[in-house]
Protein backbone atom coordinates (compact mmCIF):
# COMPACT_ATOMS: atom_id res chain seq x y z
CA UNK A 1 0.00 0.00 0.00
CA UNK A 2 2.94 2.15 1.04
CA UNK A 3 4.35 1.68 -2.23
CA UNK A 4 1.02 2.40 -4.10
CA UNK A 5 1.30 5.68 -2.54
CA UNK A 6 4.55 6.74 -3.19
CA UNK A 7 4.04 5.75 -7.39
CA UNK A 8 0.71 8.18 -7.29
CA UNK A 9 2.33 10.83 -5.92
CA UNK A 10 5.75 10.51 -8.10
CA UNK A 11 2.74 10.16 -10.77
CA UNK A 12 1.26 13.54 -9.60
CA UNK A 13 4.59 15.38 -9.58
CA UNK A 14 5.48 14.41 -12.86
CA UNK A 15 1.89 15.33 -14.12
CA UNK A 16 2.44 18.75 -12.67
CA UNK A 17 6.24 19.15 -13.69
CA UNK A 18 4.57 18.10 -17.33
CA UNK A 19 1.73 20.76 -17.07
CA UNK A 20 4.52 23.23 -16.04
CA UNK A 21 7.00 22.38 -18.98
CA UNK A 22 5.38 20.13 -21.48
CA UNK A 23 5.14 22.54 -23.68
CA UNK A 24 8.80 23.97 -23.48
CA UNK A 25 9.84 20.84 -23.83
CA UNK A 26 8.15 19.98 -26.71
CA UNK A 27 9.42 22.72 -28.59
CA UNK A 28 12.83 21.98 -27.76
CA UNK A 29 12.69 18.95 -28.78
CA UNK A 30 11.25 20.00 -32.37
CA UNK A 31 13.72 22.65 -32.37
CA UNK A 32 16.47 20.23 -32.09
CA UNK A 33 15.17 17.85 -34.72
CA UNK A 34 14.64 20.29 -36.79
CA UNK A 35 18.32 21.82 -36.20
CA UNK A 36 19.83 18.11 -36.91
CA UNK A 37 17.50 17.51 -39.75
CA UNK A 38 19.06 20.76 -41.66
CA UNK A 39 22.54 20.19 -40.52
CA UNK A 40 21.94 16.68 -42.42
CA UNK A 41 20.16 17.62 -45.07
CA UNK A 42 23.25 20.84 -45.53
CA UNK A 43 26.23 18.16 -44.90
CA UNK A 44 23.87 15.90 -47.94
CA UNK A 45 23.58 19.11 -50.17
CA UNK A 46 27.76 19.74 -49.88
CA UNK A 47 28.84 16.10 -50.69
CA UNK A 48 26.05 16.44 -53.24
CA UNK A 49 27.49 19.21 -55.03
CA UNK A 50 30.98 18.41 -54.41
CA UNK A 51 30.65 15.11 -56.01
CA UNK A 52 28.70 17.13 -59.30
CA UNK A 53 31.78 19.54 -58.86
CA UNK A 54 34.15 16.82 -59.20
CA UNK A 55 32.59 15.26 -62.71
CA UNK A 56 32.79 18.60 -64.46
CA UNK A 57 36.21 19.46 -62.46
CA UNK A 58 37.09 16.04 -64.32
CA UNK A 59 35.93 16.86 -67.30
CA UNK A 60 37.97 19.90 -67.44
CA UNK A 61 41.24 18.29 -66.92
CA UNK A 62 40.25 15.87 -70.19
CA UNK A 63 40.13 19.63 -71.47
CA UNK A 64 43.69 19.91 -70.62
CA UNK A 65 44.95 17.00 -71.29
CA UNK A 66 43.85 17.19 -74.96
CA UNK A 67 44.67 20.65 -75.51
CA UNK A 68 40.98 21.61 -76.07
CA UNK A 69 41.02 25.47 -74.50
CA UNK A 70 37.28 25.66 -75.51
CA UNK A 71 36.59 22.81 -73.62
CA UNK A 72 38.54 23.91 -70.37
CA UNK A 73 36.81 26.95 -70.41
CA UNK A 74 32.89 25.75 -71.05
CA UNK A 75 33.85 23.36 -67.71
CA UNK A 76 34.96 26.01 -65.87
CA UNK A 77 32.01 28.21 -66.78
CA UNK A 78 29.78 25.76 -65.32
CA UNK A 79 31.83 24.66 -62.79
CA UNK A 80 31.95 28.88 -61.72
CA UNK A 81 28.35 29.63 -62.70
CA UNK A 82 26.62 26.37 -60.83
CA UNK A 83 28.89 25.41 -57.83
CA UNK A 84 30.81 28.73 -56.57
CA UNK A 85 31.31 27.48 -53.54
CA UNK A 86 33.82 24.61 -53.78
CA UNK A 87 37.46 24.10 -54.22
CA UNK A 88 36.88 23.09 -57.47
CA UNK A 89 35.39 26.21 -58.96
CA UNK A 90 38.77 28.04 -57.89
CA UNK A 91 40.83 25.46 -59.22
CA UNK A 92 38.86 25.57 -62.31
CA UNK A 93 39.33 29.12 -62.27
CA UNK A 94 43.37 28.79 -62.32
CA UNK A 95 43.37 26.07 -64.60
CA UNK A 96 41.06 27.92 -67.53
CA UNK A 97 43.39 30.96 -66.68
CA UNK A 98 46.37 28.67 -67.63
CA UNK A 99 45.10 27.08 -70.71
CA UNK A 100 43.85 30.57 -71.92
CA UNK A 101 46.74 32.17 -71.61
CA UNK A 102 48.97 29.12 -73.53
CA UNK A 103 46.21 29.86 -75.92
CA UNK A 104 47.13 33.67 -76.17
CA UNK A 105 43.65 34.36 -75.18
CA UNK A 106 44.97 37.31 -72.61
CA UNK A 107 41.28 38.23 -71.99
CA UNK A 108 39.78 35.00 -71.21
CA UNK A 109 42.65 34.50 -68.66
CA UNK A 110 42.35 37.67 -67.29
CA UNK A 111 38.70 37.05 -66.57
CA UNK A 112 38.93 33.69 -65.16
CA UNK A 113 42.14 35.31 -62.97
CA UNK A 114 40.09 38.00 -61.21
CA UNK A 115 36.94 35.95 -60.69
CA UNK A 116 39.17 33.54 -58.06
CA UNK A 117 40.87 36.86 -56.98
CA UNK A 118 37.29 38.01 -56.08
CA UNK A 119 36.00 34.53 -55.01
CA UNK A 120 38.48 32.31 -53.66
CA UNK A 121 39.72 31.35 -50.46
CA UNK A 122 43.01 33.17 -49.13
CA UNK A 123 45.21 31.06 -50.77
CA UNK A 124 43.71 30.72 -53.79
CA UNK A 125 42.90 34.59 -54.04
CA UNK A 126 46.39 35.51 -53.69
CA UNK A 127 47.62 32.38 -56.24
CA UNK A 128 45.24 34.35 -58.59
CA UNK A 129 46.58 38.46 -57.50
CA UNK A 130 50.31 37.26 -58.61
CA UNK A 131 49.59 34.86 -61.92
CA UNK A 132 47.30 38.10 -62.96
CA UNK A 133 50.25 40.95 -62.19
CA UNK A 134 51.64 38.58 -64.47
CA UNK A 135 49.20 38.58 -67.34
CA UNK A 136 49.51 42.63 -67.38
CA UNK A 137 53.23 42.70 -66.62
CA UNK A 138 53.32 40.68 -70.04
CA UNK A 139 50.36 42.98 -71.54
CA UNK A 140 53.07 46.12 -70.18
CA UNK A 141 50.20 47.36 -68.18
CA UNK A 142 52.60 47.78 -65.19
CA UNK A 143 51.20 50.15 -63.20
CA UNK A 144 47.81 48.34 -63.07
CA UNK A 145 50.28 45.06 -62.26
CA UNK A 146 51.73 47.05 -59.11
CA UNK A 147 48.47 47.56 -57.82
CA UNK A 148 47.30 44.08 -58.03
CA UNK A 149 49.88 43.36 -55.89
CA UNK A 150 49.53 45.82 -53.50
CA UNK A 151 47.96 45.09 -50.13
CA UNK A 152 48.00 42.21 -47.73
CA UNK A 153 48.69 38.84 -48.89
CA UNK A 154 49.11 35.30 -46.35
CA UNK A 155 52.85 35.33 -45.31
CA UNK A 156 53.86 32.36 -47.36
CA UNK A 157 53.42 34.08 -50.38
CA UNK A 158 56.04 37.37 -49.80
CA UNK A 159 58.33 35.96 -51.70
CA UNK A 160 56.46 35.27 -54.99
CA UNK A 161 54.92 38.87 -54.53
CA UNK A 162 58.48 40.44 -54.10
CA UNK A 163 59.41 38.45 -56.80
CA UNK A 164 56.85 39.81 -59.34
CA UNK A 165 57.19 43.02 -58.20
CA UNK A 166 60.84 42.86 -59.23
CA UNK A 167 59.89 41.73 -62.95
CA UNK A 168 57.41 44.42 -63.64
CA UNK A 169 60.06 47.38 -61.50
CA UNK A 170 62.88 46.01 -64.25
CA UNK A 171 60.63 46.28 -67.04
CA UNK A 172 59.75 50.10 -66.17
CA UNK A 173 63.99 50.36 -65.98
CA UNK A 174 63.48 50.96 -62.18
CA UNK A 175 66.63 48.68 -61.81
CA UNK A 176 67.56 50.17 -57.67
CA UNK A 177 63.60 49.21 -57.11
CA UNK A 178 63.76 46.03 -58.94
CA UNK A 179 67.24 44.63 -57.11
CA UNK A 180 65.17 45.75 -53.99
CA UNK A 181 62.31 43.88 -54.38
CA UNK A 182 64.57 40.86 -55.89
CA UNK A 183 66.93 40.83 -52.47
CA UNK A 184 63.32 40.67 -50.24
CA UNK A 185 61.93 37.92 -52.24
CA UNK A 186 65.20 35.79 -51.51
CA UNK A 187 65.25 37.13 -48.12
CA UNK A 188 60.97 35.58 -48.07
CA UNK A 189 61.98 32.80 -49.97
CA UNK A 190 63.08 29.31 -48.08
CA UNK A 191 66.21 27.95 -48.58
CA UNK A 192 64.78 24.90 -49.89
CA UNK A 193 62.44 26.49 -52.58
CA UNK A 194 63.80 25.92 -56.09
CA UNK A 195 62.70 29.28 -57.00
CA UNK A 196 65.22 30.91 -55.27
CA UNK A 197 67.97 30.05 -58.00
CA UNK A 198 65.88 31.85 -60.52
CA UNK A 199 65.59 34.96 -57.97
CA UNK A 200 69.11 34.67 -57.05
CA UNK A 201 70.07 34.78 -61.29
CA UNK A 202 67.55 37.58 -61.91
CA UNK A 203 69.41 39.49 -59.05
CA UNK A 204 72.76 38.90 -60.03
CA UNK A 205 72.29 39.82 -63.87
CA UNK A 206 70.99 43.24 -62.80
CA UNK A 207 74.12 43.76 -60.27
CA UNK A 208 73.30 42.19 -57.14
CA UNK A 209 75.76 44.14 -54.73
CA UNK A 210 72.75 47.10 -54.56
CA UNK A 211 71.17 48.64 -51.14
CA UNK A 212 69.61 46.01 -49.17
CA UNK A 213 65.32 46.63 -49.46
CA UNK A 214 64.41 48.38 -46.35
Amino acid sequence: MAYDLEEQEQLATLKAWWNQYGNLVTWLLIIALAGYAAWSGWNFYQRNQSAQAGVLYEELQNGLNAKDNAKVQRASGDLTSRYPGTAYAQMAGLAAAKSAFDANDLKTAKTQLQWVADHGNEEYKAIARIRLAGVLLDEKAYDDALKILAGDFPAPFAGEVADRKGDILLAQNKVQEARDAYKLALEKTEEKNPGRQLIQLKLDAIGGAGKAAA
